[in-house]
C-alpha cells in the first residue's frame, strides 16, 4: 500500500470513529492553555487538571503570575513532575509575556519559542489549539503511533515525524489529526502493550501486519 493511500485510510477511519477529538487539558484562555501545556511535560493531563484550578484561582492572568516567585509557584504545582524547573519556566514565561508582548500570549511560532519552557512541540500545541492555526505538535504518542501505523518511515526525531506527516495530512485536518494520534496512543496504541485487539486500524497497520 502506498503511503498516500495509507494516510487516506487512516484519516477516513478516524473521521468516522473519532469525529470529535480535542485536548483533555482544561483551560479557558491562551494563557491558561500555555500554563497547562508547560505543566503537562512528562506529566499526565489528569494530574495537571487537578493542579490548575487552584493555580488559576491564585494566578488568574499572566500579570499576577509575573509578580509571584518560584517558591510560591512551586507550592501550587509540587504534585506534578519536575516542579522546580516548571516553577522557573512559568515565572520566566509570565515575565517575558508581560515585558515583551504586552501581556498577550504570542500567536506565532517564533515568539512563542522565545518563552521559557516553550519548545517547538508546546508552541505548535498553542498555535493549533488556542489560535486555530495549521500546526502539528509531535509528542511521544504522536511519534510512536505514526511510526507504528506506518505513516512515518525511519523518522528519528519529532521534527522528522512532523515533516513527514505535514506532507500527507490536509492543512484543515492538522489540528484534529494531532488529537487523533495522541488519544489513540494514550488509550489504544499504548507504549508497552498496544491493544491491537481493540484497534480498528488492524487492516492496514504496519505494526499489526508484522505480529
Amino acid at each position: 500500500m502506498k503511503r498516500k493511500e495509507l494516510f487516506e485510510k487512516t484519516i477516513a477511519w478516524f473521521s468516522e470513529n473519532m469525529p470529535v477529538a480535542e485536548t483533555e487539558l482544561q483551560y479557558h484562555s491562551p494563557y491558561q492553555l500555555l500554563v497547562a501545556v508547560i505543566l503537562s511535560a512528562q506529566c499526565t493531563d489528569k494530574r495537571v487538571n487537578l493542579i490548575t484550578p487552584g493555580f488559576f484561582s491564585r494566578y488568574p492572568d499572566v500579570y499576577s503570575l509575573s509578580e509571584s516567585d518560584t517558591e510560591e509557584i512551586f507550592s501550587y504545582i509540587k504534585s506534578c513532575s519536575y516542579p522546580n524547573n516548571k516553577a522557573k519556566h512559568l515565572l520566566g514565561m509570565a515575565k517575558k509575556v508581560v515585558d515583551d508582548f504586552g501581556g498577550s500570549i504570542p500567536s506565532d511560532p517564533e515568539n512563542l519559542q522565545k518563552l521559557p519552557g516553550v519548545g517547538r512541540k508546546t508552541a505548535n500545541v498553542i498555535l493549533s489549539v488556542a489560535f486555530d492555526k495549521p500546526a502539528l505538535a509531535v509528542d511521544t504518542h504522536v511519534f510512536r503511533v505514526a511510526a507504528r501505523i506506518g505513516l512515518t518511515v525511519n523518522a528519528k526525531t519529532p521534527l522528522e515525524t512532523e515533516k513527514q506527516l505535514l506532507k500527507y495530512i490536509p492543512e484543515d485536518l492538522l489540528g484534529i489529526a494531532h488529537h487523533w494520534l495522541i488519544l489513540h496512543g494514550r488509550y489504544v496504541c499504548i507504549a508497552r502493550k498496544p491493544k491491537c485487539g481493540q484497534c480498528g486500524l488492524q487492516a492496514f497497520c504496519r505494526y499489526y501486519s508484522k505480529l
